[in-house]
């Protein structure tokens, strides 16, 4: 399998990058795109299993890949991944903070505990690693974290835990970016829209044969995104490309955040062609 990048080959050539939720999606894709442009990435995640079948596509195209697993929203496994990476390559240069989870829901049908576990998955595990990564590595050698958040700048109906938690990550991205700025560190996030990634194959037949289609028809584009658009993103966020960029987000989502319905868009097929660096697999 070979990932085809539209970036030039080496751009990251002796760095180690940690990818979370590196298993499936768009963490897979960004760990293959990464490890084409000659960084050696350490995915991370909690199935075990996942991580190996992504750690032998890299491998087999010859990148560089180290497979940890990990549960993001507990400390102690956290400031492990960081101890044994450090431990086992000397340094991290950059951290993909792309881990998270949420699920479909009204408002008040949400348990305390379904809520918590979206806000630990998605802001606090964030939190966690941005931490280790800082206090382990970053505050003495500077270093890159691209963070995650989703298309929650006019609420997200349905999904209530979520975009609290992912505008938590939003400021907390803005936070960061200037009290550690001092240190040398950069700090963003990319925020996708609706894109056709593995992860739509956790939700209900409904969402995808009967919502998703309704949703697509409110795009600008017209169509979904890749994870190959989304995994691009995030790499120039932690190419030299953006070394004066730092507290700001990236939105992936055909202008499909700008539009809220006044202004009435034929059908058509003139988007941009869809990039995946997947083709030939």
């Amino acid at each position: 399998m070979t990932y085809h990048s539209i970036f030039r080959p080496d751009l990251f050539a002796g760095q180690t990058i940690i990818v979370t939720g590196g298993g499936s999606g768009i963490g897979r894709a960004t760990a293959h795109e990464l490890a084409s442009l000659g960084a050696h990435v350490v995915i991370a995640g909690r199935d075990p299993d996942k991580l190996e079948t992504v750690r032998q596509e890299i491998s087999q195209s010859g990148g560089g890949v180290t497979a940890v697993p990990c549960n993001i929203r507990e400390e102690s496994q956290v400031q492990n991944l960081f101890a044994q990476v450090l431990a086992e390559r000397g340094a991290v240069h950059g951290l993909v903070n792309n881990a998270g989870g949420q699920f479909i829901s009204p408002a008040e049908m949400i348990t305390l505990k379904g809520f918590t576990a979206v806000v630990e998955t998605n802001l606090t595990g964030t939190f966690l690693m941005c931490r280790e990564a800082y206090t382990q590595q970053m505050h003495q050698h500077g270093g890159v974290i691209v963070n995650m958040l989703i298309d929650q700048w006019r609420g997200y109906p349905g999904m209530a835990h979520s975009a609290a938690a992912r505008a938590g990550v939003e400021n907390l991205t803005k936070t960061l970016a200037v009290e550690w700025a001092r240190s040398g560190v950069r700090i963003n996030a990319v925020a996708p829209g609706v894109i056709n990634s593995s992860g739509l194959d956790k939700y209900p037949d409904y969402v995808k044969k009967e919502f998703l289609p309704l949703v697509i028809k409110d795009i600008p584009y017209k169509r979904m995104g890749t994870e190959s658009e989304t995994a691009a993103a995030i790499v120039f966020l932690l190419s030299p490309a953006a070394a004066y960029i730092s507290g700001e987000t990236i939105k992936i989502d055909g202008a499909y955040s700008l539009w809220r319905k006044t202004w009435e868009i034929d059908d058509h097929d003139n988007a941009p062609p869809a990039f995946d660096g997947f083709r030939d697999a």
